[in-house]
């Protein structure tokens, strides 16, 4: 296996997964993005982080990035010497916004580009089955690597998805706060059946949110009804559940972003709306293009870790 010469970088969007009733099948990609650089060296692995999680991430063999790289070098037939990564990161951390997939898409991509011929080895499809393999659910990796809004589910053989284009009318605004939030805690909610009454209801408004998101944005409002994990979660994390109430008494589509504790609005909320002072809000446009690879290091754009993030 020889490995190519020189950085390679890579830009991971945030991701929205659930949408309401789509529980781990579908995702929304999001306009902020996380920038990564890596290059193969002589020895060891360094990593510098900038922004979101700086001096808390670990700058060696346990970052998130580096395990990501480290599975697929293994996928792709043997591991470089030593790894040198530069993390400039926007996505808030543990917040529901898919920090985590991110880390990992870059990994995978970042493994595969430093590979001469790591396309031929690695193609897209079975990137994205490492990558959900690594994550243990496809519903954020997917719109991370693929851009836009898909849907994703899990076969004998791995993770699949596709991506759909989304209609005008859907204006995604994040309500991002201080506090943060862990998966497994919020899955750990979760009971291990629902009422048949429960899922019906919610199979049908995840049917419905496919043709809102895609063709009627009007009708985003009944078809982010969701009675399979939000209700469950909501005692763990109060102010997300209150939010996501006002929100939709406004008349606006407003689910829990992921596993929380973040508040996604797929419609725009009244200009009068005040979330109070704990809320950061972000309006971002949906990531039509998703992950993206580039020769190079990180220039001075990449590296401003303030920036809310840029349309690719």
């Amino acid at each position: 296996m020889t490995f190519a010469s020189g950085p390679v970088r890579v830009t991971v969007p945030a991701t929205s997964a659930n949408l309401g009733p789509g529980f781990d099948a579908l995702g929304l990609a999001l306009g902020l993005h996380d920038d990564v650089a890596a290059e193969v060296t002589t020895g060891g692995v360094r990593v510098a982080v900038t922004g979101e999680g700086a001096g808390e991430l670990p700058e060696d063999d346990r970052h998130l990035v580096v395990t990501s790289m480290r599975a697929t070098f293994d996928v792709l037939g043997g591991q470089p010497a030593g790894l040198a990564l530069e993390c400039v990161n926007r996505i808030p951390q543990a917040r529901g916004l898919g920090s985590s997939s991110a880390a990992i898409v870059a990994g995978v991509l970042l493994a595969r580009a430093l590979v001469a011929d790591g396309e031929q080895r690695l193609d897209d499809e079975a990137a994205l089955r490492l990558a959900a393999e690594i994550e243990g659910h496809p519903d954020n990796v997917a719109p991370c690597l693929l851009g836009g809004f898909t849907l994703a589910w899990t076969e004998p053989t791995g993770a699949r998805a596709v991506s759909l284009a989304v209609a005008e009318g859907v204006r995604p605004t994040v309500f991002v706060p201080r506090e943060r939030g862990l998966t497994a805690t919020a899955r750990a909610a979760l009971p291990p059946t629902v009422p048949h009454v429960d899922a019906a209801l919610t199979a049908g408004r995840a049917a419905l949110l496919v043709h809102a998101l895609t063709a009627e944005p009007t009708l985003l409002l009944p078809a982010t009804v969701d009675r399979l994990h939000q209700d469950y979660r909501a005692p763990g994390m109060p102010e997300t559940a209150a939010l996501v109430g006002g929100l939709r008494e406004a008349g606006v589509a407003a689910v829990v972003s992921g596993a929380g504790p973040t508040v996604l609005a797929l419609t725009a909320p009244p200009a009068a709306f005040d979330p109070g002072t704990d809320w950061q809000v972000l309006r971002l446009p949906i990531e039509v293009h998703g992950a993206t690879v580039v020769r190079g290091r990180l220039g001075h754009a990449e590296r401003d870790p303030v920036a809310a993030g840029r349309k690719s």
